[in-house]
């Protein structure tokens, strides 16, 4: 296995961190590999907002569900889908675009998580670790005033990012799926109840019905799905009329 495949195997979500700073230099390292990730059309969809100010990692530690490890974290990052600035950069070369629909946030928010992606891996290669932190976009209507947001700008992606401390170094990364059960071959296959538990039995230990069921209650039926829905739903009208 080479070292990037090692670094993509070997990372995991990392919430607690040593007081070392990260150095300019590895900072730069870091959001340079990050736009140099696949873009659509090189269109480059985002931008990415650096979290210097430590009163604006205290707010988004807050308003992200009460997690503390974020107003401690050396290093965080919000990746904005951005379907503003080819809207006034269009603007300014005297056309009319159209104001902007789903299709280009969906393609923006996609860039976006391409250049994150490559921000994490960037940042395991050099010993340091992330969280993606998805409250982001559930408090969408409050950071979109905290950071200044403007329409058709839309926060999707935040990082946390810094140095793991020996316990979290060695936590064990959650299992993930047997691949057999994720990439389906030419054509989407229904899974049938049968391979379903099969799927889910090695991290069902009590029961596929009761660890289901627990899962359901803390994930899919929890407050933050709900209000994700409701506020991203609320947000993204702004996008209904892009298509003329």
């Amino acid at each position: 296995m080479n070292d990037i495949l090692a670094a993509l195997h070997r990372r995991k979500s990392v919430r607690a961190y040593l007081d070392r700073p990260i150095s300019d230099a590895d900072k730069q390292a870091i959001l340079l590999a990050a736009c140099a990730a696949p873009t659509a059309g090189n269109q480059q969809l985002y931008t990415i907002l650096d979290i210097t100010d430590q009163a604006l990692k205290n707010a988004l530690s807050v308003s992200c569900d009460g997690q503390s490890f974020i107003a401690q974290a050396p290093m965080v990052l919000v990746f904005c889908a951005d379907c503003r600035k080819w809207y006034d950069a269009y603007a300014e070369a005297g056309l009319s675009p159209r104001t902007p629909g789903v299709g280009d946030l969906l393609l923006a928010v996609t860039d976006a998580a391409i250049a994150a992606q490559n921000a994490v891996t960037a940042a395991e290669s050099l010993g340091i670790g992330s969280c993606y932190i998805g409250d982001i976009l559930e408090q969408c209507e409050t950071h979109r005033e905290l950071l200044c947001l403007p329409e058709y700008v839309v926060p999707c992606v935040m990082l946390v990012l810094g140095y793991p401390t020996e316990q979290q170094k060695r936590r064990e990364k959650p299992r993930r799926f047997d691949l057999r059960h994720i990439v389906h071959e030419n054509r989407y296959r229904h899974m049938d109840g049968a391979e379903l538990r099969e799927m889910m039995a090695p991290r069902a230990a009590n029961g596929y019905d009761a660890w289901v069921g627990a899962f359901w209650k803390r994930k899919y039926e929890s407050d933050f799905a709900r209000e994700m829905t409701r506020s991203v739903g609320q947000y993204l009208k702004q996008f209904d009329n892009g298509e003329e």
